[in-house]
This record gives structure tokens, C-alpha cells and sequence, in this order.
């Protein structure tokens, strides 16, 4: 079973399909699929219910983990926070926020803690991160988290090319 993790405001839990019309409501904003690679606009309550779906065989299978974060004063659902990829001890770390919950430190403070819960939980040993150039947002947060710019790479997203900034660190 999935552990939950709490830092200074946040509370890191499992999704659940009770988060669905939440998820579809943050993620079906057009500016935050604009700044994600893999979350395809428009984006509907299916679209979060399919995804949420896959979580739970992802943490089994021990390929990946997704946590929601929210609020702990209000137990509100602001985004998610993950490691879609996670194998022999090397992470791709992975976040959206809501737009009203933007440029309040809760991206760094997400990742940060699950940084830290999954060293000592999920054996993780490597952090991968990677922004699409441009968003300028995400190069913040992994600024803030320390982790060594390595370069460009050019990846087909949601039908076309982008380019995106790759970051890596040993942990």
C-alpha cells in the first residue's frame, strides 16, 4: 500500500477515483497542458478517471509512483506529484499544479518531499527531471531542487516535436 507524506503544508497521498472531476478540473486548464508533455487538452473527468486507474498497478509493479497533493490546512487537491518512471534506483520526477496554487513554493515543497520519502522508501538512488523549453516555471523548481542541467533533447509530444531541458543528479 502506498505510503502518504507530509511536509510544512502539504499532505502527499494516493489518488483516488473520488479525485477524478478535481483533476479534470486543474489539469483541463489549456495553460497547464501547455506546460506538460503528456497531459492532452481538452482533458475531461474520463480522461482523469483513466489515468487514476493507472496508478495502483504502477506502485505494484514498483515501476512508478503518483501522489495527489494537497493542502494540509484544507485537505484541498492542488496537483500531483510523481515518479512515472522509476527503475534500478533512478527516478524521472514528474509534477503539475493547478494555476491558482502557481508561484507559491508548493511544486519544490511536493517534490522535495517525495525526493526524500522515496530515497528511503522506494530505493531511489538517481533523480531525472525534464521542462519543456519555455516553461520557465518548472526550470524554478528544479533550480530550487538542485539538480544538474545536462542539456537538450528533442522528444515527439502530444503529435509534434519539442524540445525539452534534461536535468539529472545523484542523490
Amino acid at each position: 500500500m502506498q505510503k502518504i507524506f507530509e511536509s510544512d503544508r502539504l499532505i502527499l497521498r494516493p489518488f483516488s477515483l473520488n479525485d477524478a472531476e478535481r483533476v479534470a478540473e486543474l489539469v483541463g486548464e489549456k495553460k497547464v497542458s501547455e506546460m506538460t508533455a503528456n497531459i492532452p487538452h481538452p482533458y475531461n473527468i474520463s480522461d482523469a478517471e483513466s489515468w487514476i486507474r493507472t496508478h495502483e498497478s504502477l506502485f505494484l509493479s514498483g515501476q512508478g509512483v503518483v501522489y495527489a497533493i494537497t493542502l494540509k490546512t484544507t485537505l484541498e487537491l492542488i496537483g500531483a506529484v510523481s515518479f512515472p518512471k522509476l527503475e534500478e534506483g533512478t527516478g524521472l520526477l514528474g509534477y503539475w499544479l493547478g494555476i491558482p496554487y502557481w508561484g507559491k513554493g508548493y511544486a519544490t515543497e511536493a517534490s522535495r518531499c517525495l525526493i526524500e520519502s522515496a530515497k528511503k522508501h522506494y530505493g531511489l538512488k538517481r533523480l531525472k527531471v525534464t521542462h519543456l523549453v519555455g516553461n520557465s516555471r518548472s526550470k524554478s523548481v528544479i533550480k530550487k531542487l538542485g539538480i544538474t542541467y545536462i542539456g537538450r533533447e528533442s522528444y515527439r509530444i502530444q503529435g509534434r516535436e519539442r524540445e525539452v531541458c534534461v536535468y539529472a543528479s545523484e542523490l
